[in-house]
């Protein structure tokens, strides 16, 4: 190996190690666990639709998906139908046409909490779609959960069992962004004895107590968890409280899951909604004047409003963030972001080696086949081992 990259290597494992350090994490770290990504989610949700839903579920959720273009996935789906939700909402009428199906707005708001509540099952479930080398369908049901945490585990102890003397003492609470539903890096977490804060407070029922403009606890916790896209045990009681519920709880007494986040107007406009406070500790953590580091893993930068909120910290002349994106391969995002003025503070893990700002790769792959380097477990592996390690 060169000295050269043996000299960014170093400088990799360093930014791994730095004591300011966020994560974002996309649905890709999920995947092996037995989580769908989004768009065999959507093919699941319309297959419930078909089975498990009204006689005109199905026809609407269609009509819906034909107004959109070909790579929108079931949070544009549930978008749209927010919109057509506030559209009838605001006509003289009330109600919304899809086609030849008319629905009121009462009936909207049924069929939307049965579509979270396939995606919740489906999630806590777990689903893996038929492959093309002949791998059937595997569905999870209540009885049979095929839901697996090892890989989430073996990351989080990677992350906070750092060999590096003296990481835990220096290091400040780890800030892990998640736009994924599930509960397994807060399962994780707990099962590794790791402290965490996620906005709630009490105890395996509990209510959310964090709001928009408050500040982070400043009792010693490991990790912050925070859930840009909402959760699967996230409800809406009647008391306007978000509360974090377990499976199959009677109580308290829910009006609604919080699931998606919503992005309509109208909804981002309430007080009780929680999804503005989570950006707010997103926007607030990337405008940090001190160095930080943004470490994405699982993510496809598909979530436009969150590539904003990082490119609008980057852009600012005081800001300090570096990001490390571990992804397949470059993407039209981080092409313009690594050849921007700020691209020297932007790492591209990828299966076709590391490129820093504009150049690169470094460390590419030695055989025909692209390096794993990028993936959920091997991130955890440059963790344990460092990068140097995961490049030979």
């Amino acid at each position: 190996m060169d000295p050269e990259t043996k000299d960014i290597l170093s400088q990799l494992d360093n930014l791994l190690a730095a004591n300011n350090q966020s994560w974002l994490f996309g649905a890709g770290i999920s995947l092996d666990a037995g989580i769908p990504l989004m768009w065999p989610l959507t093919d699941r949700v319309l297959s419930r639709a078909k089975t498990d839903g009204e006689p005109n579920d199905i026809k609407i959720l269609e009509f819906i998906k034909g107004q959109l273009t070909d790579n929108s996935h079931i949070e544009h789906i549930l978008s749209q139908l927010g919109d057509h939700r506030s559209i009838a909402d605001r006509s003289k009428d009330k109600v919304a046409t899809f086609g030849d199906v008319t629905l009121s707005v009462d009936d909207l708001d049924t069929l939307h909490q049965r579509i979270l509540r396939w995606i919740a099952e489906t999630i806590r479930w777990g689903y893996r779609p038929a492959t093309q080398d002949g791998s059937p369908e595997e569905v999870g049901t209540h009885e049979n959960r095929i839901v697996t945490i090892e890989k989430h585990s073996s990351f989080v102890s990677a992350l906070f069992n750092r060999s590096q003397a003296g990481i835990a003492e220096r290091r400040g609470a780890v800030r892990l962004f998640t736009t994924n539903y599930d509960s397994l890096l807060e399962d994780a977490l707990a099962l590794g004895g790791f402290s965490y804060w996620d906005g709630f407070s009490g105890g395996a029922v509990a209510y959310r107590s964090h709001r928009y403009g408050d500040d982070e606890p400043n009792l010693r916790y490991r990790a912050y968890v925070i859930k840009l896209h909402g959760s699967i045990d996230w409800h809406l009681g009647e008391d306007d409280r978000v509360w974090r519920v377990r499976d199959g709880d009677l109580y308290p007494k829910k009006i609604s899951r919080v699931l998606i986040y919503p992005q309509s107007i109208k909804y981002l406009a309430t007080q009780r909604d929680p999804f503005a406070a989570q950006f707010d500790l997103l926007r607030r953590s990337l405008g940090a004047r001190e160095e930080n580091i943004l470490v994405t893993c699982g993510y496809s930068f598909g979530d436009e409003h969150i590539n904003q909120e990082i490119e609008l910290a980057l852009q600012r002349p005081e800001n300090k963030t570096t990001v490390l994106a571990f992804a397949s391969e470059l993407n039209p995002t981080l092409e313009k972001w690594r050849s921007g003025p700020w691209g020297k503070r932007i790492y591209v893990i990828s299966g076709e080696g590391l490129y820093v700002g504009s150049e690169g790769p470094y460390a590419p792959p030695i055989a025909e086949t692209k390096r794993d380097w990028w993936t959920f477990g091997g991130v955890t592996k440059m963790l344990i081992g460092g990068s140097e390690a995961s490049a030979l």
